[in-house]
């Protein structure tokens, strides 16, 4: 018992700064969108459109360069200290490949919009947003390489630190483009996408010269003499982290298409729908900074040669991640009115988002689950079960639920929203099943002598 309340202060030590990163880096975007409403409302709808083409490929990018964690924090594990060096190097490639293709995929974006058939205003200043942040990419994506190398060395308190600078960059950026200060023009929305540019690339080199200049990395030598591109090398981590990009992009993509579905029941249903989801997000920050400690321990103790210490570790993570799960669920179902009522106060979005946040408290235990195993799969290095299984469970089980219970009166009569968070519960709840016996199957394969 003892060793797993070690293990228990290893998880939480790592996960505290990635979670107080992830609450700076929210308050970004809540800075965006306050201060783009405060412009126009055709300002804030642009921001808004524009992240919704922004996001899904920024998180396609993080999730092939996240393939670099397990493999640092596997040589770490196994003291192969010189070979961290040339592995994060393979990565700077990659990410150089990757970059022209993201940038390609944000610049074209904008023709969606034509076939949205979008007013002409909103879709103008959306791909004005776009072509803008579109420059921060690189500086995005070479941060995630030197994140991963980070963390993946148990060392989390720089992402932390970064993001915070980040948000420092933040405020007064939006504020000089936005409204034109220091002779810059006035961009109004459009101002956020060149205020988050910069903010990206003042992310990276403040990075850079954490890692360049702490002692903790000094072993390490990352900058100096670049190792030459491996094609093999590279095409393991991709690999590796392809499939985690397409979990990610499954997910993030199912709430989309639920929105969307959800659109011509009425501005109050999308609005309640918008309400329990953001909240949802904000939750889900937690076993999400959980998972990506247990990432880091069950990496390190498998490069040790220890599965037993890394079993422990992924177990130690999914009881964490289930303990705060019920109490965030717990709180959730009892403040879901006084929730709703920070959002809105509008009366029938008010009854409905409170009606879904029951249901965001039920789904929060096996969304916990789902993404702390499989969190615990990366560490292993075992990302294409997390693809296949994210694939059927989503969209082969959570979505048919969701628009047979929403949108059909074949089971029960038609439940609109309520059904399409069913669903989610569904899709969770099957993902979570299926990663955890995934997981159980690792723990024998390690566990061979």
């Amino acid at each position: 018992m003892q060793s797993y309340w070690s293990e228990a202060r290893n998880l939480v030590r790592l996960a505290a700064p990635i979670l107080v990163a992830q609450v700076a880096q929210v308050a970004m975007s809540f800075v965006d969108t306050v201060m783009a409403g405060q412009v126009s409302a055709l300002d804030l709808a642009a921001v808004s459109v524009a992240s919704s083409f922004w996001l899904p490929i920024i998180l396609l990018v993080q999730g092939v360069i996240m393939a670099l964690t397990p493999i640092v924090s596997q040589l770490s594990g196994a003291r192969k200290h010189d070979q961290i060096r040339p592995a994060v190097h393979q990565g700077f490639w990659l990410a150089l490949l990757v970059i022209p293709l993201a940038m390609l995929a944000l610049y074209v974006s904008p023709k969606a919009l034509v076939l949205m058939e979008v007013e002409p205003a909103l879709a103008a200043k959306t791909a004005a947003f776009l072509h803008a942040i579109m420059w921060g990419l690189p500086a995005f994506t070479l941060f995630q390489v030197l994140r991963n190398f980070s963390e993946g060395l148990s060392h989390t308190i720089p992402t932390m630190v970064i993001g915070f600078v980040g948000l420092a960059v933040n405020i007064p950026a939006n504020w000089i483009f936005i409204h034109g200060l220091l002779g810059m023009p006035k961009l109004g929305g459009v101002g956020c996408g060149v205020a988050t540019a910069i903010v990206l690339w003042a992310m990276l080199l403040a990075m850079i010269c954490y890692l360049y200049f702490s002692r903790l990395f000094k072993e390490y030598a990352l900058f100096s003499q670049l190792a030459r591109p491996n094609g093999s090398r590279i095409w393991r981590i991709f690999r590796l982290g392809f499939p985690i990009a397409m979990a990610i992009f499954c997910e993030v993509t199912l709430f989309t298409v639920v929105a969307l579905l959800l659109a011509p029941l009425g501005a109050e249903t999308v609005a309640s729908h918008q309400v329990a989801l953001n909240f949802s997000s904000l939750v889900f920050m937690l076993p999400l900074s959980i998972g990506v400690a247990v990432t880091i321990r069950v990496g390190h103790n498998i490069g040790e040669g220890d599965p037993a210490q890394a079993q422990r570790a992924a177990r130690t993570g999914l009881v964490l991640g289930l303990t705060a799960a019920a109490t965030t669920a717990l709180l959730t179902a009892l403040l879901r009115h006084q929730i709703a009522d920070v959002y809105s106060d509008d009366p029938l979005v008010l009854t409905l988002a409170a009606s879904l946040l029951l249901l965001a408290a039920i789904y929060q235990l096996s969304d916990s689950v789902q993404v702390i195993a499989a969190a615990a799969l990366r560490g292993y290095k075992d990302t294409q079960a997390i693809f296949y299984i994210t694939l059927v469970a989503y969209w082969g089980m959570g979505l048919p639920a969701g628009v047979l219970l929403g949108m059909t009166d074949v089971v029960v009569p038609r439940m609109g929203p309520q059904g399409f968070w069913i669903g989610f519960i569904v899709g969770l709840t099957a993902a979570a099943l299926m990663l955890s016996l995934r997981l159980k199957l690792i723990y024998g394969r390690f566990a061979r002598p």
